[in-house]
């Protein structure tokens, strides 16, 4: 793939735009819970993610609804009922989860490769390497 010079890195790149979609603070998490345990009301998802606030968790459901990810069906009773679930449009990204997965058993080296070089930065006495 050729990029014309001069062209902004952040719109050549195609996946930017599904990265800042799929992968905002709180949507894997939220999308995961929903794909994992099916339908849930607000309190539910509130419960299995623990550390989100309920204000944060009100606007990641909303956006990944406006996205078409989510699916919020309102039940008119009393009192009314609110629940989530995730959309055939974020069920596709399963395979991409899948592979995420796949690749997280290099975590291990990952960690391995930080500890390396935060070990070598505290070596140079406050001046940058490489610079």
């Amino acid at each position: 793939m050729s990029v014309p010079p001069g062209t902004d890195p952040e719109t050549a790149c195609p996946i930017a735009p599904v990265v800042d979609i799929v992968f905002s603070r709180w949507t894997t998490p939220i999308l995961w819970a929903l794909h994992e345990y099916g339908r849930q009301r607000f309190v539910e998802l509130e419960r299995r993610i623990a550390t989100i606030t309920p204000k944060v968790l009100t606007q990641r459901l909303r956006q990944l609804e406006r996205d078409g990810l989510v699916v919020r069906t309102y039940h008119p009773e009393v009192p009314p009922r609110v629940e989530y679930e995730i959309s055939e449009l974020g069920r596709s990204l399963a395979p991409l989860f899948a592979a995420l997965s796949e690749w997280s058993v290099n975590l291990g080296e990952v960690e391995r490769a930080r500890v390396a070089y935060d070990a070598r930065e505290s070596g140079t006495t406050g001046r940058r390497r490489g610079r």
